[in-house]
Parts: structure tokens; C-alpha cells; sequence
């Protein structure tokens, strides 16, 4: 079953792609969610259209994001965690902590495009995260958990 996405769904693509998916799966969650609509000619039309329309803005997009990219590269990112010995964590650092610490350094990130290498921190040390600030516009960063000064 064809299908044009209306909203990013995370493992199957992008807002305003055409993806094949499985009937049932199209048929009964996508479409009935207001994720997906059916592939028609007519909805095909009406796709290529609106892409056309955007394709100025979206090159305006992505300009934003190519310098906001460059400038969280240019970051060097810290969180302090309380520890137990000398390296394991009480908690976890996860994406939000990744968020807050961004935000504090004048970056207003959703927390839904930063995905930390591994899920939920535990340990002290550097990690890897990817930013997504755009379709186009991914950011590798790496992220130092360090112990909080007693």
C-alpha cells in the first residue's frame, strides 16, 4: 500500500513522503491516526504542488539550521551528575538533560531530535549524540558527563 505521510513518524520517514507500508499497518494505525492518507493520482498532484511551493522555503530552512548546526558544533557540552563512586551515577542523563544543557547555552532544542548514544547514561565519561535540526541538517556532538564538585 502507498501512502503519503502527513506527519514525521519516526522509523518510516519524513512529513510529505510517499512510503509503501504493509496494508494492514497503512489500513489500520496510519491512516485512522491522521498520519497517512492513501497515495491517490489526485493526492500524488496536490503533493508535487505543495512540494514545489515549499522548495523556496525549505532552502530558507535548512540555511537556519546549516548556522545553528555550526554554532552547536562549536559548543562543548558538560552536565554534572551526582555520583556514587567514582564513576557510576545516581539516575541517568538522558535526551531532556541534553536539552536543558543546550538551552542553558542559548540553543532551544526539542528534546525529541537529540538522541543520546546508548539511551540513558549511567557512567561518567564522553558520549555521542546526534542532533537533528532538520531532514538535511544532522549534528554528531559529543557530550562529557563529569562529577559533581562535592
Amino acid at each position: 500500500m502507498e501512502i503519503i505521510l502527513k506527519q514525521d513518524v519516526e522509523t518510516l520517514g519524513f512529513k510529505d513522503d510517499t512510503v509503501t507500508v504493509k496494508n494492514g499497518y497503512g489500513r489500520n494505525f496510519l491512516i485512522p491516526h491522521g498520519y497517512a492518507i492513501l497515495a491517490t493520482s489526485s493526492a500524488k498532484k496536490m503533493l508535487a504542488e505543495t512540494l514545489k511551493q515549499r522548495a523556496f522555503k525549505e532552502e530558507k530552512l535548512i540555511k537556519e539550521a546549516t548556522k545553528i548546526a555550526d554554532a552547536l558544533k562549536a559548543l562543548e557540552i558538560k552536565i554534572t551528575a551526582k555520583t556514587a563512586d567514582s564513576s557510576k551515577i545516581f539516575g541517568s542523563i538522558n535526551n531532556s538533560n541534553v536539552a536543558e544543557a543546550f538551552a542553558a547555552a542559548g540553543h532551544e532544542i526539542d528534546k525529541k531530535f537529540i538522541k543520546v548514544e546508548g539511551g540513558n547514561i549511567k557512567r561518567i565519561g564522553k558520549y555521542n549524540t546526534t542532533v537533528r535540526l532538520h531532514r538535511d541538517v544532522v549534528v554528531e556532538m559529543q557530550i562529557d558527563v563529569i562529577a559533581e564538585q562535592k
